[in-house]
């Protein structure tokens, strides 16, 4: 299984990723916002269900992928530390958008609702190149079957995500008058937040290969 050390980092990863602004976060914050909480809520459970379906594709995946090509974890680790930077890049360069800047959207059924957050989800690409170039990182054929640390791990991000999403879409209308006012704060977290990737990204970038 994966060991404690690789699964601390790796849920580190996944909340700064969960934190860092992108469609799910947006589309989340603008339905809570423009159709209540009760919206934002079901639009969730469908990101989550779009989770789950690139969890186990990427499980299946690596699972071959790591028996047929040898190079592919070197190929991997520089795919996520670049990622990781272009991500930092997002969260600090000049005109970034903060996403409690929501835009209007039309009231939608509840089926409506879960369709529209699945397939936001599912189409979102950081969270395809999450799993495509950071999630490998931390596993290792070495620490028992493939498919069972891509589970272990795929629910752990989807835990992480979940919890950070469910509060912002709870209060999603109180952060966005806060954010308002305290514009300030918000540059604040961008730095922060892209320092931290910035960081992660050596970090993944200098990891030897683990056996």
């Amino acid at each position: 299984m994966v060991p404690l050390n690789d699964w601390l980092l790796f849920a580190g990863a996944a909340l700064l990723m969960a934190l860092t602004p992108g469609p799910n976060m947006i589309y989340l914050i603008s339905r809570s916002i423009c159709q209540g909480r009760r919206a934002g809520v079901i639009s969730l459970f469908g990101v989550v269900a779009g989770f789950l379906v690139h969890m186990f594709t990427a499980a299946a995946g690596l699972t071959a992928l790591f028996m047929a090509v040898p190079m592919a974890y070197e190929i991997l680790k520089w795919a996520g530390a670049a990622y990781l930077l272009y991500l930092a890049w997002q969260a600090v360069k000049p005109g970034a958008r903060s996403p409690f800047e929501a835009r209007e959207l039309p009231q939608d059924s509840p089926r409506k609702l879960f369709a529209m957050g699945f397939l936001t989800n599912l189409l979102n690409p950081k969270i395809a190149v999450f799993y495509l170039a950071i999630f490998p990182q931390f596993i290792s054929p070495g620490h028992g079957s493939v498919f069972a640390q891509s589970v272990v791990l795929g629910l752990t991000q989807i835990v992480f995500s979940f919890s950070v999403n469910l509060s912002i879409a709870l209060s999603a209308a109180r952060l966005a008058r806060w954010f308002q006012h305290n514009r300030r704060w918000l540059a604040v977290q961008q730095y922060v937040m892209g320092g931290v990737l910035a960081a992660l990204a050596v970090r993944l970038a200098v990891e030897q290969k683990r056996i």
